[in-house]
């Protein structure tokens, strides 16, 4: 079987607030398997919203360990995203695992990946998966042009993304950081 390829996962953080938002498209190969998934989670309370990119099942496995690591550091995302990134790279079961994790809070927005990186844009915008460089230069332009807040940029970026990358549909999740 093919792996499962989709997901397209933006966040934009500007001075009027923070929004992350996903497609709900699950492609295996050439084919459309789902149109609904939610692919943002709440985690610590409702503190801390985290995005995913790759493999589900290798997703949810890390979400897990990011939770985990969330509550050993008291909610701390940088320290507990740079935990579970040193967890990724050198456990001999999680450094199999192909996923990339965008979490925000009300501070912070981080990119997790296996490879160790812990990477805080420099704009405060992430865009990871199949259309993530889509819908991150589409929220850049909204952003740079427009007086829209994160959540309306997030939905046209990722609106705009789905027109363009076939790994993305319209069947949009949109989370306010409150």
């Amino acid at each position: 079987m093919e792996p499962a390829r989709a997901t397209t996962v933006l966040s934009v953080r500007t001075a009027k607030g923070v929004a992350i938002g996903g497609d709900g498209q699950v492609t295996i190969g050439d084919t459309v398997v789902k149109e609904t998934a939610q692919k943002i989670r709440v985690l610590y309370g409702g503190k801390v919203w985290a995005g995913f990119a790759g493999a589900a099942a290798d997703a949810f496995a890390l979400m897990e360990r990011f939770e985990e690591k969330l509550k050993e550091h008291s909610g701390n995302v940088p320290r507990a995203a740079t935990e579970l990134a040193k967890l990724w790279r050198t456990d001999r079961v999680l450094r199999r695992l192909e996923s990339l994790l965008a979490v925000v809070d009300k501070k912070n927005s981080l990119i997790i990946s296996g490879s160790g990186d812990v990477i805080e844009p420099d704009d405060g915008i992430i865009g990871i998966g199949s259309g993530g460089t889509y819908a991150r230069a589409a929220a850049r332009a909204l952003v740079k042009h427009t007086k829209m807040g994160p959540a309306e940029i997030v939905q046209s970026s990722l609106e705009i993304a789905a027109g363009i990358c076939i790994y993305t549909n319209t069947h949009i999740t949109v989370e306010e950081v409150k």
